[in-house]
């Protein structure tokens, strides 16, 4: 078995320079292998080895081709490692010269992590027309709102039209009907020409449903273990080595062919491997020898249901090597401390009290008894940097794993979600913005699917039911499938310019100017941070502190005035922003300045911010 080389691609079909197509199969199920020609209407045969990797290299196969593999001269399928699957996921497949894109990113450097500000996006949904180009027509409105860097939900090819992306089936191929790999390779090469970074979603826990025919080709999957979707990926069972190959090349090649600045791996969690080398570990390796070739910077990210610092500690030190998590307690823990039901996995968080402890300590459950879980839960991760932790008050999971898909703009009042902006923007974490939030977008975000397997689309309908079970919701989700649920979903691109939405964008750009520009807030150094909480009164009051900057932010979570005092040294405080201002549609104006001690009356819903020092 061939070693990975990060300098190139090698499983699928790929063009050398003198214009031959190197063709790669990892199939040792079969005992021939052909590639058929679709255009020619002819079959060539594959040249096998003991490990069941068959390979060709020929002139006859050119860029923009349609092609299948025959497998023992019986059946047709399309490249597991596919590019291109122009008519979808049952369709032949397209050979596509990766590496014949005219990129103009030559000096695009990737921003140090802690200075990402995330927006999540779904490429569906975020406009009306669905696609990359569209996206791109959009990147101007996200720089002037103060992102660094845009979050694409998946985009490998799954069936039909409409999905959220956790449904690919081909992990290598950009979903034909976004614009494909070109559109995608289009929209980083503008991305960093614009100064944004751009983060891909990928799924490296399962394989969707629809079209998925690994099993014929070879042991991608193992029955020793299973996830929520499916069969587990055979990360460490008998004739692991070229699943783990496969999914270490799709990584690499996304750094390396498509420019992607960082991956979030999806619920890594799911992710089963025994083996003395977990994969995570062995993808971060590859990556470090990637980054110390091209001399360009990546990171991984994982979604991570475990408050597990092993996923995102050095290799050195006995982790994974992943870069960073996203922290779903301290969404939960804020979604409770506005006031929403404490229902489903809601239910193990308190009101400010848990929302203090992850400003604090990151996770909320860092060994202490978790009654959702019924058994202890977490582990401290005192000594890993807030760069390390993602956190929102909103994202496409806990949007659209409503039944409804309400997005926080319907579920609260106008003041409470600028509290809930104020609440990530000042965290010493790294924030990050779902699609449309920043201007309080009321169309919901819900779960959608196109599949054509009735059987499969059925069991999908029935899934969402059972799913709402555990939090005791009557009635009937939207029907996944159909196209209204997806239309539905889209953003209303109109509403900026319209009230209270154009106040609410404005106050969002005024909260991330702020972060750049303070140090107290950007520099993420946790060990300069206290918290204080009153419980009854729903009032938490953070501090953070660099150098001679000091900043306290004072947030109010209940629906009455609360009085706080804060005793501090002697000095002039300065208002950086408070929500309850007229200006952002509030009720009245707090002090632009307060001498010596700070004591004010906190309006309700509100978040109010101030500094000592200006640097």
């Amino acid at each position: 078995m061939e070693e990975i080389d990060v300098e190139k691609r090698r499983l699928g079909v790929n063009f050398n320079k003198e214009g031959k197509a190197e063709i790669a199969l990892w199939a040792p199920k079969v005992e021939c292998a052909e590639i058929y020609y679709v255009n020619k209407d002819r079959s060539e045969p594959l040249r096998g080895d003991s490990y069941g990797l068959w390979t060709l290299t020929t002139e006859t196969l050119k860029p923009g081709d349609l092609y299948f593999y025959q497998l023992d001269g019986k059946v047709q399928f399309p490249d597991p490692a596919s590019l291109s699957q122009p008519d979808g996921v049952h369709g032949a497949s397209q050979a596509y010269d990766i590496l014949d894109f005219g990129w103009t990113d030559d000096k695009w450097r990737n921003f140090p992590l802690k200075d990402y500000i995330f927006y999540e996006l779904h490429t569906g949904t975020f406009t009306q027309e669905g696609t990359f180009a569209e996206i791109e027509k959009k990147l101007d409105y996200l720089i002037d709102l103060g992102i660094t860097a845009i979050e694409i939900m998946p985009v490998a090819q799954f069936s039909g039209d409409r999905n959220w992306g956790y449904d690919g089936v081909f992990p290598f191929c950009v979903q034909n009907s976004y614009g494909g790999a070109k559109g995608l390779q289009m929209l980083v090469d503008t991305c960093h020409n614009k100064g944004l970074a751009v983060v891909l979603d990928v799924v490296f826990n399962h394989v969707g449903p629809e079209g998925n025919h690994f099993e014929n080709f070879g042991h991608y999957f193992t029955d020793k273990y299973h996830t929520p979707w499916g069969n587990a990926i055979n990360f460490d069972d008998a004739w692991c080595d070229y699943v783990r190959k496969f999914f270490i090349e799709n990584t690499l090649m996304w750094f390396r062919d498509f420019h992607i600045d960082g991956l979030r791996m999806d619920a890594v969690h799911a992710i089963k491997d025994f083996s003395p080398v977990h994969i995570l570990q062995e993808i971060k390796q590859h990556v470090d020898v990637l980054i110390r070739e091209t001399g360009r910077n990546h990171y991984l990210i994982a979604e991570l249901d475990l408050n597990d610092t092993r996923y995102i500690n050095p290799i050195n030190k006995g982790g994974f090597g992943l870069d960073a998590q996203w922290i779903d307690e301290f969404h939960h823990a804020l979604r409770v401390s506005s006031g929403q039901p404490k229902t489903g996995y809601y239910s193990d968080f308190e009101s400010v009290v848990s929302l203090a402890k992850s400003y604090e300590d990151a996770y909320v459950y860092d060994g202490s008894y978790s009654d959702h879980r019924k058994k202890k839960f977490g582990v401290k991760a005192a000594e890993n940097p807030g760069q390390q932790f993602i956190v929102f008050s909103q994202n496409h999971d806990h949007v659209g794993n409503r039944m409804l898909g309400e997005r926080t703009s319907v579920l609260v009042s106008f003041e409470m979600q600028k509290l809930l902006a104020g609440a990530v923007l000042v965290s010493p974490y790294l924030p990050m913005l779902f699609m449309g939030e920043e201007y309080g977008e009321s169309n919901p975000f819900q779960y959608f699917v196109s599949h054509t397997d009735p059987e499969l689309a059925e069991a999908v309908r029935k899934g969402r039911k059972k799913e709402f079970e555990a939090f005791h919701i009557e009635g009937d989700a939207p029907d996944p499938m159909s196209e209204e649920t997806f239309e539905n979903s889209k953003l209303q691109w109109d509403l900026i310019g319209q009230e209270p939405h154009k106040t609410m964008l404005s106050y969002y750009k005024k909260l991330i100017t702020i972060r750049k520009e303070h140090a107290a807030l950007h520099i993420l150094n946790r060990k300069d941070v206290s918290v204080e909480y009153t419980a009854d009164q729903g009032v938490i009051v953070l501090q953070r502190q660099h150098k001679i900057q000091h900043t306290i932010c004072m947030m109010n979570f209940s629906k009455e005035p609360q009085q706080v005092k804060v005793p501090v040294f002697a000095t002039t405080w300065h208002k950086l922003l408070a929500s309850s201002d007229l200006k952002w549609k509030g009720t009245e104006d707090l002090p632009r300045t307060i001498s010596e001690e700070i004591s004010l009356v906190l309006p309700p819903e509100s978040f109010t911010l101030y500094s000592n020092e200006h640097e």
